[in-house]
This record gives C-alpha cells, structure tokens and sequence, in this order.
C-alpha cells in the first residue's frame, strides 16, 4: 500500500489508519511495520522519481526557462529540506508533485533517499507506535491530528534549518579559518 500510495495509485491517509490498525493488533511488531511501510513508499517515491528524471524533456518544454531555473536554484539549496517536509505532510499535501520535481530538476538520489527515510520514517514510526500504544483509538487520534501535527513537524524542520544556516553564516566562516589555520 505504501508503494502504490507514494508511486500511482494515492490512498490519502489509509496507510496511514491501515498502519495503525496493524499496529493495535500486534503491539510488538509496530517497528517492523512502521519500517516496512517506509521502505515501500521510498521504493514508490523513487518509481515517480525516475519518471520526473526521464520524462523531464516533455515537461521543460511546457515551462519557461527562467521559471525552472528559479526553481532548480531554490531546490538546490533546500533539497533535503524541502524532501523531508513534503514527506511529513499528510493529504492534501502535494507529495508526488514534489517527487516528481526532484526527478525533473536532478536533485541527488542519495540526498533524495535519505529525505524520504527520515520524513516517511517518522510518519510511520509514530502512526505504529500510537497503534501499538493506543490501539485502533489511535486512528480516530490520527484522523482529526494529523494535519496539525504534521505541520508542526514541518515548521520544526524548516526552523532547524533556519537555525542551522544562521549558525554557518555567524560561525561558519570562522570555524573554516580556524581550522584551516591549524594545518
């Protein structure tokens, strides 16, 4: 379900209820679950990946020039941050637009990768273990949350890198000197 859900076929937030459910049932196994629903939506996500590398040239010719650029440079910066997010946010979010962007515009199928394990890992994770925990109240839990708390997640990440870039333009600099002093 994971697979089709992030490839071609979307089944808005029931993999996420089907996770949960699961979960209830065999408390023990909610991290075996939880991994195996992340790798099958990297798996998906890397189908619409590859679709977006190779079918790039039919869709650069119906978008301007300067419009993929802006975007290929925003993307450049901002790749694994902008991976991680849209892998956290639920329905209606636009996931596979931005999978299928990131084939388009190259971003590094690693870095691609890792995004997803970590964005999918954590949905999934805390879909299992409120399964596990909770049992199938969970799901109600997961119904009328998940929106919020995924945008809560989002803006975490977002200000972490925020953080993160403050402190490279304020201590970067002089860390590099430092060290390359020391040689």
């Amino acid at each position: 379900m994971s697979f089709l859900d992030s490839s071609f076929i979307p089944f808005p937030v029931l993999n996420d209820l089907a996770l949960i459910m699961m979960a209830s049932k065999r408390p023990a196994w909610w991290p075996l679950y939880a991994l195996i629903s992340t790798l099958g939506s990297i798996c998906g996500a890397y189908v619409l990946y590859g679709i977006g590398w190779e079918g790039g040239k039919f869709i650069k010719r119906k978008t301007s020039a300067a419009a993929l650029a802006r975007a290929q440079c925003w993307l450049q910066q901002n790749e694994f941050a902008t991976i991680l997010v849209a892998a956290l946010l639920p329905p209606p979010a636009p996931f596979k637009v931005f999978i299928l962007a990131a084939g388009l515009l190259r971003v590094n199928a690693l870095r691609f990768g890792l995004a997803l394990l970590v964005g999918r890992g954590l949905r999934f994770s805390a879909d299992a273990w409120l399964g596990a925990r909770y049992g199938v109240k969970a799901g109600d839990y997961v119904r009328h949350n998940l929106g919020k708390a995924s945008l809560v997640a989002a803006l975490l990440v977002v200000g972490l890198v925020l953080v993160h870039r403050w402190w490279e333009r304020r201590f970067g600099k002089h860390t590099s000197e430092a060290v390359q002093g020391k040689k």
